[in-house]
């Protein structure tokens, strides 16, 4: 069997870039299934921007999906194992937004500045 980027079990943040300034901003934050290639199959959470709050939201409902590795809209960061998924939500802190579980997981998520 040939070596992965990713193995099974690993955690990942994925964030969709937007290809416009109105397209949707959606992130996900799953488990990784399997892999095959450069396909993982991951179990885990959405999270989408409400414009109207101000803030991204965790969709109640856990998803599977698939992403490629290959992907060049994808921006692919590797969780800690012994982070707590059901507990990942959006902070700001230090006007910096974050995403993290509240205990020892912590990721900014800014890319070009404190308004992302």
């Amino acid at each position: 069997m040939p070596d992965t980027v990713v193995a099974v079990g690993e955690k990942l943040h994925i964030i969709t870039r937007r290809n416009f300034a109105e397209d949707l901003r959606r992130h996900y934050a799953g488990t990784v299934q399997s892999v095959d290639g450069d396909l993982v199959r991951l179990r885990g959470y959405t999270f989408v921007f409400n414009a109207v709050m101000n803030e991204y939201r965790r969709r109640p409902e856990i998803r599977t999906r698939i992403f490629s590795l290959g992907d060049a809209q994808l921006i692919i960061n590797v969780i800690p194992e012994d982070t707590h998924m059901e507990d990942l939500a959006y902070r700001k802190i230090d006007d910096r937004l974050v995403i993290t579980d509240s205990k020892s997981f912590r990721l900014d998520v800014n890319e070009f500045g404190a308004n992302d």
